[in-house]
């Protein structure tokens, strides 16, 4: 994970959060079956909030081949 100075906060990587959220599914879940499965519903859930939020995203393509 690195931190930004600028903003004050954490900004784990895809694998960061992976990694965290399964480990947290294993230590409350006695089937790791069902702990993968728990860690998965929370990884969609959260992309698909981060995807809502995000100003990186834009509908906008151009239909262009070319590069301006």
């Amino acid at each position: 994970m690195k931190m930004s100075h600028k903003r004050n906060r954490i900004d784990p990587t895809l694998g960061d959060l992976i990694a965290i959220i399964s480990d947290i599914a294993l230590e409350h879940s006695a089937d790791p079956k069902e702990a993968y499965e728990l860690a998965r519903l929370v990884l969609v859930q959260i992309l698909k909030s981060a995807s809502l939020r995000s100003e990186n995203i834009d509908g906008h393509f151009s239909t262009s081949k070319h590069l301006h």
